[in-house]
């Protein structure tokens, strides 16, 4: 069960203003019911303001008339109308530090998976389509120094991540009809390693 948004605030509400057991109150906001008996006789949570969680949409009004009336009910906290939104996975932030180390990431998948989609690697590096096909075709601005390294020390991905990207771009090859691409093996050099 989801707890209210700030239990012993709560807590202090249902105490002051209801008629609920201490079980209750405690069985709601996640915590123990001597802990909810000593906010009651003003020993814990003493500077606390009571949170409505009436007001609050937390709980309705005819919730906690329902589990007054019969002290073995639980209280049921509401469903959010508007749930908190995640963040979507995709391009995260990348510190600058690391910034200058994404050509050479693009160019060790490029060169060790062919496989993978443009859409992948930029899901995967947090990169975009014109920085890939600079990197592919020789025409970034730092083509010179830029070294195939593998993005997983480099610390732009995971390996988790990795795997996934590439068992996809292999069930696409699968799928279509299409061998999957024959790879010299990696074998990173001394300097690679960070």
């Amino acid at each position: 069960m989801t707890l209210p948004l700030m239990p012993k605030a709560t807590a202090v509400w249902l105490i002051e203003k209801t008629g609920l057991t201490f079980t209750q109150i405690a069985e709601f906001c996640g915590m123990h019911p001597l802990e909810v008996q000593a906010i009651a006789d003003g020993e814990v949570a003493a500077g606390i303001n009571g949170y409505d969680p009436i007001k609050n949409h937390q709980l309705a009004e005819a919730e906690i008339k329902r589990c007054e009336a019969d002290t073995n009910a639980r209280l049921k906290i509401m469903p959010t109308s508007s749930p908190v939104k995640r963040r979507a996975k995709g391009a995260r932030y990348t510190p600058v530090a690391k910034r200058n180390d994404r050509p050479d990431a693009i160019a060790f998948v490029l060169r060790q998976f062919p496989q993978l989609s443009e859409a992948q690697i930029v899901k995967l590096l947090g990169t975009t389509k014109d920085t890939i096909t600079k990197v592919r075709d020789r025409q970034h601005w730092n083509s010179a120094n830029i070294k195939p390294r593998d993005p997983v020390i480099l610390g732009l991905c995971t390996q988790t991540d990795l795997n996934a990207a590439v068992t996809a771009a292999n069930d696409r090859l699968a799928r279509e009809g299409h061998a999957l691409p024959v790879v010299e093996a990696y074998v990173p050099d001394s300097d690679s390693h960070v």
